[in-house]
């Protein structure tokens, strides 16, 4: 009963062994409380952890101040003086034991562009050398896979996906380089990530992209969300010249897939 592929990924939380240890409800300090799915980074958990969130934006609660969905939980904001813990719970429970519509409303599939020559492919021989494949086959690799966004986080508009495939996992650096460039394409461990802005990091620069995923004057500053989903074509230097000298509005329609 478990797998019925009828139901949704809310509606399965309520059914079957699983449900006897998750989800969990934590009390973050008086005014939030962390709704936990598993213990572990894979697509199916967070898929629920999305799902939850998406279904608790339509309900309207009283008291929600905001949500934060990660790898494996739900962080709930909430005006402890317009609801409780024990009435939130109660009522998470409630939304959790119903059928919803399966799947993820407004997510977004998006090709993500990313050039792989140097100089933008900082790490890309070290990445092959060190997983004993050619750079052509790390590249028809990363560019082969479906990723999920996980989540958006450490830096403003970072977002974590997966899954990697198996034959990129890989060990971070021994020595974190104390900047990287904005749009780097990475992955480290078990992920893959896209920085917003030059950060420090551990994780290999496979290649670099021209989207400009955070922009603090845009109405909407972040370009992904949690949910979305993204996949990575290549192109050459010119083509990532050509796309940087585009407004988001011009880029968007080239980037975006159709819902």
């Amino acid at each position: 009963m478990l797998d019925a592929p009828s139901l949704d990924p809310v509606a399965r939380l309520a059914l079957g062994p699983a449900s006897r240890r998750y989800p969990r409800f934590l009390p973050v300090g008086d005014a939030a409380l962390s709704v936990e799915f598993g213990e572990a980074i894979a697509p199916e958990l967070n898929a629920q952890v999305v799902a939850l969130d998406i279904a608790l934006a339509a309900a309207e609660l009283d008291g929600i101040i905001e949500t934060v969905p990660s790898y494996r939980s739900l962080l709930v904001c909430y005006d402890p003086l317009a609801t409780s813990f024990p009435r939130l719970v109660a009522e998470l429970r409630d939304l959790l034991s119903r059928e919803h519509p399966a799947g993820l409303a407004g997510a977004v599939t998006w090709s993500v562009p990313v050039v792989y020559d140097p100089p933008y492919s900082l790490d890309l021989p070290d990445v092959a050398q060190r997983l004993a494949l050619t750079q052509d086959e790390v590249i028809a690799l990363h560019g082969g896979a479906d990723y999920q966004v996980y989540m958006v986080g450490f830096a403003p508009g970072l977002p974590y996906l997966g899954p990697l495939p198996p034959g990129l996992h890989i060990r971070r650096r021994e020595t974190p380089r104390p900047l990287v460039p904005a749009g780097a394409v990475m992955i480290g461990g078990i992920q893959a990530n896209i920085v917003p802005m030059p950060v420090p990091s551990a994780w290999y620069v496979l290649g670099q992209t021209p989207l400009r995923l955070f922009d603090p004057a845009r109405q909407d500053p972040f370009l992904f969300r949690a949910g979305d989903r993204l996949r990575f074509h290549r192109i050459d230097a010119a083509e990532f010249d050509r796309l940087a000298s585009l407004d988001l509005d011009t880029l968007l329609p080239l980037v975006r897939e159709p819902a």
